[in-house]
């Protein structure tokens, strides 16, 4: 990785330079394990210890898909469905990633024993999938947590209402908090210049509370 941080902090890194950068076969990443989901049953909320539920570890790095980027994670930050994901409450995340596992060959990839978690990054691009067109290696770009599908008709107008929305790094995997980030292209804006890395990762949206949507997918789950 360290070659890929002297790149980002090198003035006059070209496209063509982060393009042709080596991207590594794994990468250190905060995740918590499909086995260890029950570790808190008994306890009560208070007193349950995110330190002893998230690690630290290298995990392989996931196939690129169509619509998708890399993207080098300069700076996150813990958002609310980061602190439920690191104590299992109040479901297990790893439900959401079998349910998308099962969408398609293509989310299958998600469904894995650990879940890298995050759901807010400021970074820079790494690679992108096929019939990704805005985006190029190098940009500097902060992401957004509402991961799409839009398949379906219902969210063309409002993405707020597509019926296979998900909030990334919670229902789906290849969070922030980690070295490395894989994002849907259409979750990407480029990042504010006037702030820094860590600013431009703690966006007011990562405070928002839950769709009702998602509300009424969780309940009913």
């Amino acid at each position: 990785m360290q070659h890929i941080l002297d790149a980002i902090m090198t003035d006059g890194t070209s496209t063509e330079d982060f393009a042709g950068l080596d991207l590594p076969e794994s990468y250190r990443a905060v995740t918590v394990h499909k086995d260890e989901v029950d570790m808190f049953e008994g306890i009560s909320t208070r007193e349950k210890d995110p330190r002893k539920s998230l690690h630290v570890d290298d995990v392989p790095l996931p196939e690129l898909g169509p619509g998708e980027a890399f993207v080098a994670v300069m700076a996150s930050a813990i958002n609310y469905n980061t602190v439920w994901t690191s104590i299992f409450e109040p479901v297990s995340t790893f439900g959401f990633l079998e349910r998308y596992g099962r969408l398609s060959d293509l989310t299958k990839r998600h469904d894995l024993p650990y879940h890298v978690v995050g759901s807010d990054l400021s970074g820079v691009v790494l690679e992108v999938g096929p019939g990704v067109t805005k985006w190029k290696p190098g940009d500097r770009v902060v992401a957004h947590c509402l991961s799409v599908e839009l398949e379906s008709p219902d969210g063309h107008d409002d993405t707020m209402l597509d019926n296979e929305q998900r909030i990334w790094g919670f229902e789906t995997n290849f969070g922030g908090l980690a070295e490395i980030a894989m994002v849907k292209a259409n979750q990407l804006m480029p990042k504010p210049e006037h702030l820094t890395w860590e600013e431009a990762a703690s966006p007011a949206w990562s405070t928002a509370p839950p769709t009702a949507s998602w509300c009424r997918r969780t309940a009913g789950r």
